[in-house]
């Protein structure tokens, strides 16, 4: 096995790009700039969040107190759970022509709802968001224009603020979960405050560290990842090990630490590419309605170590051996068998369930399997075969 520093020097570094990002503003604090933002790219603005946490925050009244002292009128507008088409065309149809800007405050799914709101309501004419889901109905091509997008998360988990796809679900029998994607539906500004992260539920809250960390790892082994995504990887790698402690009552001990790994797991992801955690996630999240960062949580270790395994059988020289190596290293490990005892002591102690508790059992393995092909399957550092993903499924049960 050839290690990091060999395979560096015996190549030129390869071409690759980096795409745009969104401004990011970052810190303690930030969020009291939102409304100026909103005032630089509209004067009606929606207001998309989830069901209801952070609508109960003191940020959320100043917030509110603020635009109605600037004589802001604003619309609002709550998803509960993960978006589905429906939802997002409802808002659509509800305001259109109503607002100029989009907000998202809250996690993931608040901020890929606003994101696919913006994108639809920026269009000379009406469409559903089916129309434009990778796999899904017809695939138009997104023309554009989008509404002007600010995103705000209040959670530490997917990253949703800086990358530019809104993710959509329709749960249950010839479910899905698909992507809206486009350079277009980018974030204007990504307000990242730690201080939001405060409120958020101990459960919700390391079920999205859990999913930041395999966005981490996973850009870390892609094929596709680059010097530039590596060294904020391992960036974030530092600050994540430093910040999560599943053990405690309260699991993050420096939420700057957190919300900066999390960040970082989104702007990475949206240059290299994820895996085989998010390629098998996806069925699961559309068929069972298990919520994305449990299921990341569940899969890592076990995913870790098929990976491990599947390299070390017939791809000795496969760099991402020696990036697994660094991943045990900046998170304090011996070896790639330490990192996978690791991600399993942290998924027991944030009492993260098995796969059987959401009802799945060995009969559904090869549905699962069969629609587990996606964007994320083809980034994974080595292919699997269906027994090797099956065995990962077999693992978490």
């Amino acid at each position: 096995m050839k290690t990091l520093a060999q395979s560096y020097n015996q190549s030129l570094i390869s071409p690759f790009n980096m795409t745009q990002l969104p401004q990011i503003c970052f810190g303690n604090g930030v969020f009291s700039q939102l409304v100026s933002h909103i005032i630089r790219w509209g004067k009606r603005p929606l207001l998309v969040t989830g069901a209801s946490s952070f609508r109960k925050t003191p940020q959320w009244s100043t917030l509110i107190e603020e635009l109605t002292h600037a004589g802001i009128t604003y619309e609002t507008y709550a998803i509960a759970g993960e978006p589905t088409p429906d939802q997002v065309d409802q808002a659509v149809t509800q305001f259109s022509g109503q607002v100029d800007v989009v907000v998202g405050l809250g996690g993931g799914s608040a901020l890929d709802a606003a994101k696919a709101i913006a994108g639809l309501l920026g269009l000379p004419e009406p469409f559903a968001v089916r129309d434009f889901l990778e796999g899904v109905g017809v695939e138009r091509a997104y023309t554009g224009p989008s509404l002007p997008f600010i995103a705000v998360p209040t959670t530490a988990g997917t990253g949703s603020e800086l990358t530019k796809n809104a993710v959509i679900t329709q749960h249950g029998a010839g479910g899905f979960k698909k992507s809206f994607r486009d350079d277009q539906l980018l974030a204007k500004v990504a307000i990242v405050d730690p201080e939001l992260l405060h409120s958020c539920p101990r459960s919700v809250m390391v079920a999205n560290a859990m999913d930041a960390l395999t966005q981490l790892i996973e850009s870390y082994t892609s094929p596709k990842a680059n010097p530039m995504t590596l060294a904020l990887v391992e960036s974030g790698l530092t600050h994540f090990v430093a910040a999560f402690d599943p053990s405690q009552v309260q699991p993050v001990n420096d939420y700057a630490g957190i919300a900066y790994a999390a960040m970082i797991s989104g702007l990475c992801l949206a240059q290299t590419g994820l895996g085989a955690v998010h390629g098998i996630a996806s069925p699961l999240g559309a068929y069972f309605s298990i919520p994305h960062g449990e299921a990341c949580g569940i899969l890592l270790a076990d995913t870790t170590a098929v990976n491990v395994a599947a390299m070390h059988a017939r791809d000795l020289d496969n760099v991402a051996l020696c990036r697994y190596h660094k991943v045990a290293e900046l998170l304090g490990c011996g070896g790639t068998h330490e990192l996978v005892a690791l991600m399993h002591q942290w998924q027991c102690e944030a009492q993260l369930p098995s796969l059987s508790s959401f009802g799945i059992t060995e009969q559904d393995f090869a549905s699962i399997v069969a629609a587990s092909g996606g964007n994320s399957m083809k980034t994974n550092p080595i292919k699997l075969s269906p027994d090797e993903l099956e065995a990962i499924l077999l693992a978490c049960i």
